[in-house]
């Protein structure tokens, strides 16, 4: 008995050493821990494959290709579109008949260019880590973005109210598919405005999460500059090429 509890304690010993030492927990058998780097090398901490999140690992830029898969699929569908809409145009068809664009188009033009002025400036003031301005910022270009989206609406009214349709007139057609198109585009950024929002509205947790809202930034304000300029392109090739 004596010989068979004499082999058991050693055993036990030397696992619950091991296990100390792979863990960098005080040794049971009254060493400390190796605090001097020893075996592992940790210091005090555990060892990497035991740690939920690395924050030294790099920070992966998912937002980058996303947007750049949008950019393409939405650049796609306008270019047929427009290709369609200047092929009839130059045709010059009987039923073509061109109208005078409402006052309101040139609000809502000024509503989406100055929308991308103040993205820039929230842009700038994330990447400063200034979210207090940042968020400010992206709030005013989430105000713009929504009475743009009313402008349009108006817009829409406006030439219903005067007898212009999509049936019997090719123009008016283009012209309701093209602008219509583009708002749910415009409606989709604002989802993404709120995103942002919500990203930038605490403090930022390290440095680690600040380099993610700067890329989200980056990539959404791709997006959205891409609607300003989608819009004025469509607002020139509709108000004059008719």
């Amino acid at each position: 008995m004596k010989s068979g509890i004499a082999e058991s304690i050693p055993e036990q010993t030397s696992v619950r050493s091991v296990r100390s030492r792979v863990l960098n927990l005080p040794s049971p058998t009254g060493g400390g821990g190796t605090d001097d780097g020893g075996p592992n090398g940790n210091n005090g901490e555990l060892p990497d494959f035991l740690r939920l999140e690395d924050d030294t690992a790099p920070v992966q830029d998912k937002s980058r290709f996303i947007a750049w898969f949008l950019l393409l699929a939405v650049g796609m569908t306008f270019a047929g579109l427009l290709g369609a809409y200047l092929m009839i145009a130059t045709n010059r068809a009987a039923e073509w008949q061109p109208f005078a664009l409402p006052f309101q188009i040139w609000i809502s033009t000024a509503l989406i260019l100055l929308s991308s002025i103040t993205y820039s400036l929230a842009k700038r003031s994330i990447d400063h880590n200034n979210y207090r301005s940042g968020r400010n910022w992206l709030i005013a270009t989430t105000a713009l973005g929504g009475t743009f989206v009313s402008s349009q609406i108006i817009v829409w009214l406006e030439l219903t109210n005067r007898g212009f349709y999509m049936r019997g007139n090719p123009y008016a057609g283009f012209f309701y598919i093209l602008t219509a198109a583009h708002l749910a585009h415009v409606a989709g950024g604002l989802i993404a405005l709120g995103s942002i929002l919500l990203k930038t509205w605490n403090p930022s947790s390290g440095e680690a999460d600040s380099t993610r809202r700067r890329a989200l930034a980056r990539s959404v304000g791709w997006y959205w500059h891409f609607m300003g300029v989608l819009w004025v392109v469509l607002f020139l090739m509709l108000g004059f090429w008719k």
